[in-house]
């Protein structure tokens, strides 16, 4: 059977996450939402919803969530070619609290021994990855396991001397890491097969030792990115290239409701603009918007706009500056 054409393709471990019903501590929450969590996933999601062909790799374990799972790719677009579903580990999954104050929400996670943490180079398959133009890769999936972290390792290098476009978003996760200083060198050793590096500007003083989104940049311009676009949080984004800088303000936000999944859905806006031939400041532009967009619903993938959700969201903001 032929492979997909593929605008975009990643990898990843997705769990199932349960979302508490009721505000506070999860110890007292005693009702909960299933809904499927991954940053990686969330990637996909968001750019399946714009149009683009998005293929996702990983596995999932022979069980309800692995179905759950699936299901969730299938309704979302997602190809699934390339999951695996493993007949000896679980698909892991999460708790998440609601915090209706806009604070970030607690997360407890069960996915030690998990099917993706298994992941590994017997998964690539080079038919699969080469049918796509350009990987997204995020520091999640490489901090699982050391067998993930080489599988990501070798997924880059093979895109790479393909000739294929690569997005990096650092996504720290120190508890999922031996040390600090193993994170930083191994995510670092990552990014430099990047064209777009994406950091927190929090995740890049980590990453690189230095203070300023400026430097920062230049950290990873000096190691071989076209460009590196700055997460500023409510002061928006910094972008820099061998030819530009620049500071993008914010989209306006009326009220934030759940913070997780901002930086995923940077990333979409981010990636699906590069995509389109658009250039660097209205990449950032874009992110900043779908960032925006995604923090003002419950949910890690809920806020993700479909493309004429993001296109009425551009109007409105046009008619705003009138």
């Amino acid at each position: 059977m032929p492979v997909k054409s593929l605008d975009v393709v990643t990898y990843g471990e997705a769990m199932a996450m349960f979302v508490a019903n009721q505000d506070g501590d999860l110890a007292k929450a005693h009702s909960f939402i299933k809904r499927a969590a991954g940053a990686e996933l969330n990637v996909a999601t968001g750019l399946a919803r714009l149009g683009f062909q998005v293929g996702w790799a990983s596995r999932v374990g022979r069980d309800s969530f692995g179905r759950f799972v699936l299901e969730t790719l299938a309704n979302e677009g997602i190809d699934s070619a390339a999951v695996t579903i493993d007949e000896r580990y679980p698909t892991g999954f999460q708790l998440k609290s609601r915090n209706d104050d806009g604070s970030d929400p607690e997360i407890e996670y069960f996915r030690k021994g998990s099917a993706a943490s298994h992941l590994s180079i017997a998964d690539y398959r080079p038919e699969y990855f080469m049918a796509a133009r350009h990987l997204h890769l995020s520091g999640v999936a490489p901090a699982i396991s050391a067998s993930s972290l080489e599988l990501a390792f070798h997924i880059a290098g093979e895109m790479r001397a393909a000739g294929k476009s690569i997005s990096f978003d650092p996504n720290l996760r120190p508890t999922l890491w031996p040390s600090r200083e193993v994170m930083v060198d191994r995510l670092n050793a990552l990014a430099c097969y990047a064209d777009w590096v994406l950091p927190g500007l929090e995740e890049g003083r980590i990453l690189t030792g230095l203070a300023t989104p400026h430097e920062i940049a230049g950290f990873y311009l000096a190691r071989g990115a076209s460009g590196v676009i700055i997460k500023l949080g409510s002061a928006g984004a910094y972008l820099r290239t061998a030819h530009q800088e620049a500071t993008i303000a914010a989209a306006p936000v009326a009220k934030v409701i759940d913070t997780v999944g901002a930086g995923d859905g940077f990333a979409v806006g981010v990636i699906s603009a590069l995509l389109e031939g658009r250039d660097p400041h209205f990449a950032a532009t874009r992110g900043n918007l779908i960032g925006a967009m995604a923090i003002q619903v419950r949910g890690d993938s809920e806020g993700l706009p479909t493309r004429k959700q993001l296109e009425q969201q551009l109007e409105q903001q046009l008619e705003h500056r009138r």
